[in-house]
């Protein structure tokens, strides 16, 4: 199961006003990255077929049915440092992340039980 923090699910509610109503919080693991694959968060209106909805901390978080697998006990966290503000991740699953902390690589027993 994924999780907010409170700073990211605040962080993402003060988005949300600048967005239409009813947007919806979307989360997806693309290929790419210094590390093989990293995380692409954005705003989006509809759930398409194969999608999974999860209410977060009063978030709707929309992830597709090809980054569930990648994002299972994921945390998504936001803090700001000297470089700006950001979204965190922190992926039991990661074998190895690159230095920004948004890109990833698996090893193949990582995916195991979600293939």
């Amino acid at each position: 199961m994924m999780q907010l923090s409170p700073a990211a699910a605040s962080e993402i509610k003060r988005l949300k006003l600048k967005q239409p109503q009813n947007v919806l919080f979307r989360l997806a693991i693309k290929p790419g990255g210094c590390s093989g694959w990293f995380y692409d968060v954005s705003f989006d209106e509809t759930v398409k077929v194969g999608d999974r909805v999860f209410d977060l901390n009063g978030i709707q978080l929309v992830v597709d049915a090809d980054s569930l697998k990648y994002v299972d006990a994921l945390t998504v966290d936001y803090s700001e440092d000297l470089m700006g503000g950001g979204f965190r991740f922190q992926n039991p699953q990661a074998s190895s992340i690159c230095g920004c902390g948004n890109s990833f690589n698996l090893n193949q027993d990582s995916l195991g039980n979600h293939q």
